[in-house]
């Protein structure tokens, strides 16, 4: 098999216009009291938290869905560039067998009317997997939208 014939595993992009200043976004992202507030998709809450958002530190979140039992997803936090950019690995403690870990980056940029954020996770294992996330990351960044509102 030639290499341009490999399979390439797939990403996740998304990105949002948020009203709110740059410097107010960032913040919302590595601040835990601000994160606990509006971190998950629809109906979700954080359970617990131990987070420090800062290079080389590790995170762990309890997300407690609407229906069913808390789960848990941790990573390391790979680049924490205020208030431009944030990269941190992603994996779930009680995997799916088609999980494995991501690297989430997202960056931050002032625009006129406010923050312009890019948000990139991958690679994938599944397009199923990467259709949950896509679901979860676009549900997560409306519930900051009307937070920061």
């Amino acid at each position: 098999m030639a290499e341009s014939d490999e399979p390439v595993e797939p990403w996740l992009n998304l990105e949002k216009r948020l009203v709110a200043p740059q410097k107010r976004v960032f913040e919302a992202f590595v601040d835990a009291e601000q994160l606990r507030r509006w971190w998950g998709p629809a109906g979700f809450t954080v359970a617990h938290i131990v987070f420090d958002a800062v290079e080389g530190a590790d995170y762990r979140i309890a997300m407690q869905p609407p229906d069913g039992d808390v789960f848990h997803i941790r990573g390391t936090f790979r680049v924490v560039e205020a208030p431009r950019c944030l990269s941190f690995t992603f994996v779930y403690e009680e995997p799916d067998p088609d999980d494995q870990e991501t690297r989430v980056t997202l960056t931050f940029e002032a625009v006129d009317s406010g923050t312009h954020i890019t948000f990139d996770q991958g690679p994938f294992k599944t397009e199923a997997r990467l259709e949950l996330h896509r679901e979860g990351w676009t549900d997560t960044l409306e519930r900051l939208d009307r937070w920061l509102a």
